[in-house]
């Protein structure tokens, strides 16, 4: 499997279902990082490191619509679709004790999350 580079790569749950949250994520070397929202989401902020197969090992925090803050950390390990898709399999543990694992896939650009300046206040 070929190492992939993240940057403007943009992620969905896989099944790319309906309101659902969205991120792009960026690349420089092994720094990464994202932004994320919709759905349930006004906002979130992903940060890490990526090693040389592809995994992500990062922390991140999010401010859900109801007002509440979620953070943890991810450890995100790449892998393809029989179609070929780029998916990333999520190993998350947030600071509340709470853990699970999670499927995205990344979608097309016109899906990009928007940028947190055109969030309502």
């Amino acid at each position: 499997m070929e190492t992939p580079n993240y940057d403007g790569r943009i992620f969905r749950p896989v099944g790319n279902p309906p309101g659902a949250p969205t991120g792009r994520y960026h690349q420089n070397g092994k720094l990464i990082w994202a932004e994320f929202g919709g759905g349930r989401l006004h906002f979130g902020r992903l940060v890490g490191t990526c090693d040389a197969d592809g995994t992500i090992d990062a922390s991140y925090c999010q401010l859900a619509t109801d007002g509440g803050v979620t953070a943890g950390r991810v450890l995100s390990i790449p892998g393809y679709t029989n179609d070929g898709t780029l998916t990333l399999t999520e190993n998350w543990r947030r600071l509340d004790g709470s853990s699970g694992i999670s499927v995205i896939e990344e979608v097309d650009p016109v899906l990009a999350p928007p940028p947190p300046e055109s969030l309502p206040g």
